[in-house]
């Protein structure tokens, strides 16, 4: 077992429920967020109408969940000064600046321009999440990892936890979609090779190609693969996954040694596309519904985060060198 700085892991129990799991709601969508809310011009989006459904979800939506992933653009500061995000949840906020650059064979992740670690522990956060575009075979990998590297010092520095996140992505310009084998070592490959020392948290895609192969027994091998392969808690990201294939994933998941999840459209889908009363009745019903019920399945079967981590030893001067 690991031990955690007294930071990280305060952080790390802020975010959790009191068993340890991580339910994790993620509102840092925004170029997504752009598109499901006005489809046929997602640029016509304005940012107070991006900020106004964070809130409103945020609101409804928190008291089900143990911690929410807001982006610092249009989402943490506003849910904070409207007080949308109660204090007794925790808030991990995004460090990275929407989608990537560069060729979609060799993706680059970036860090928002004037944001960082050192302003996101100032501003209050428990936790900052970083998104990175990632393979280990892709010409930028190296790139990569030195950015995921940089950041995890710099998280150690300010004693702040840091979730990472990679998605994957194919090398192939025709082709989309990682399927079957393919998806499982770019994921489980990924977790051994970007977990580096101050990474906290893995927030993972399922390993699994479940349109190609619906067997559970076989997610449930790829699961404990990624388990034996991550040295950190590993929590599912949902994804494009409607919300019963998701459930199916997270029971496979958690039964299979993950710590719970960070989930976003599987929740709240639907209501980018509802206006006024029917946006509020579909949150406040259906999706908190939702979220309450991913969060109790997270407390029955994830492995705990305190299963990894330990607290230090506290001497009476600790704070002189702290």
């Amino acid at each position: 077992m690991a031990t955690l700085s007294l930071g990280k892991y305060r952080g790390l129990q802020q975010c959790a429920t009191p068993r340890g799991a991580l339910s994790v709601l993620a509102l840092d969508h925004r170029n997504n967020l752009r598109a499901a809310l006005r489809p046929d011009a997602p640029d016509s989006v304005a940012a107070g109408e991006m900020t106004a459904f964070k809130c409103e979800a945020v609101k409804a939506l928190a008291p089900a969940a143990s911690a929410i992933l807001l982006d610092p653009e249009v989402g943490a500061a506003q849910c904070i000064a409207s007080s949308a995000l109660p204090g007794n949840v925790g808030l991990v906020v995004a460090l990275e600046a929407t989608g990537y650059t560069g060729d979609t064979t060799a993706r680059q992740s970036h860090i928002l321009p004037g944001w960082s670690v050192a302003k996101a522990k100032r501003f209050g956060a428990n936790a900052v999440k970083l998104l990175v575009y990632y393979r280990p075979d892709a010409p930028t990998a190296a790139e990569i990892e030195s950015l995921v590297r940089q950041v995890a010092a710099d998280c150690v520095a300010h004693d702040l936890a840091f979730f990472l996140e990679p998605l994957s992505y194919s090398l192939e310009p025709m082709r989309k979609r990682l399927v079957l084998a393919e998806r499982r070592w770019t994921v489980i490959e990924t977790a051994r090779r970007l977990v580096v020392p101050g990474v906290d948290v893995l927030k993972v895609e399922f390993p699994f190609d479940v349109a190609s192969e619906r067997d559970e027994r076989e997610w449930d091998k790829a699961c404990a693969e990624l388990t034996a392969a991550s040295a950190v808690p590993w929590v599912l990201l949902s994804g494009a996954a409607g919300y019963e294939m998701y459930l199916r994933q997270v029971t496979v998941a958690c039964r299979a040694g993950a710590s719970g999840v960070a989930v976003g459209r599987a929740v709240w889908q639907e209501a980018p596309a509802l206006r006024d009363e029917a946006r509020t009745i579909f949150l406040n019903g259906p999706a908190r519904e939702r979220m309450a019920r991913v969060t109790a399945l997270c407390d029955a079967l994830a492995r705990p985060w305190t299963d990894y981590y330990s607290a230090p030893d506290v001497h009476p001067d600790w704070y002189e060198h702290y």
